[in-house]
């Protein structure tokens, strides 16, 4: 009996195998949603230059940006980084060129001494001037001391002037009263109702002036100074004034007294004129005499 064997199958023969996937119409459209979305423009550089630049503002004006706020701040840090990096690069060449600098400056050290040499020779210059004016200074303040003693010595010089001018009018105007009355005198007797009828001495007017004259020129001596030789020497000249207007006020004082009641009045003012004359101890002699 024949015996029916399964057919072997031949070791060089492969056996294929295929499987067979159906898409359907979901899956097809969650890729699609996990697609990526586009990848939105880069920030402006010159967004974050502005003047009036406010954080919150700018990112609420980035509502419609199709970004993630990952994605932005990922974007944000990103580009500060890349700010760091260029602003290090910066300083590091600048540095760099620093310090070039100094190998390009080699050589200039006889050009710095000139110039040190030509400033040290400026300051002795300025020294020197700064002495010239002080010195100038020194000379002119001398110079008006000297203007000023010359202007008090022509100021002196005019007061002894007009002292010895004063002096000679006084000695004429007595030597006037000693002969007699002239016409300016019995003008003013004339005008003095206090005056006696038939007095020989001086009346009170004339005398008043007399003394008021006497006490501007000694009031005078005394600015130019008792001790100058000038004054000195014209102090006689003085006390002889000064006696004479007492002789001639002693005359009248005697006339008012000897007139009692009528001469009252005149000899109220004969002794304010010793007063005047600062010779109240004279005035009580010449009452007690009589």
């Amino acid at each position: 009996m024949a015996h029916l064997a399964a057919p072997t199958l031949s070791p060089t023969r492969p056996v294929s195998s295929r499987s067979f996937a159906l898409v359907s119409s979901s899956s097809s459209s969650d890729a699609e949603d996990d697609a990526p979305l586009p990848f939105p423009t880069a920030l402006p550089r010159s967004d974050f230059l502005a003047p009036d630049f406010d954080p919150a503002e700018y990112l609420s004006s980035l509502a419609n940006r199709h970004q993630t706020l990952e994605d932005l701040r990922s974007d944000l840090r990103e580009r500060s980084a890349a700010i760091s990096t260029e602003l290090l690069e910066l300083v590091n060449s600048n540095y760099t060129s620093f310090l070039s600098l100094g190998d390009e400056l080699k050589g200039g050290e006889e050009k710095v001494e000139d110039v040190r040499v030509a400033l040290l020779g400026f300051r002795r210059a300025v020294e020197e001037i700064k002495g010239r004016v002080r010195e100038r200074g020194s000379e002119v303040s001398g110079l008006n001391r000297d203007l000023l003693d010359v202007r008090g010595d022509i100021e002196t010089g005019r007061k002894m002037l007009e002292l010895d001018e004063r002096i000679s009018a006084l000695e004429g105007r007595l030597a006037i009263g000693s002969t007699g009355p002239d016409s300016d005198d019995s003008d003013e007797e004339e005008e003095d109702e206090d005056e006696l009828e038939g007095a020989v001495g001086s009346s009170s007017i004339k005398l008043t002036q007399l003394a008021h004259d006497y006490v501007a020129i000694d009031e005078l001596a005394n600015e130019i100074g008792r001790e100058t030789p000038f004054v000195r020497k014209i102090e006689e000249r003085l006390t002889r004034c000064r006696n004479t207007i007492l002789l001639d006020l002693g005359a009248a004082l005697k006339e008012a007294k000897q007139a009692k009641m009528r001469g009252q009045a005149k000899l109220l003012k004969l002794m304010g004129i010793y007063s005047l004359l600062d010779a109240q101890a004279e005035a009580v002699n010449t009452l007690k005499s009589n």
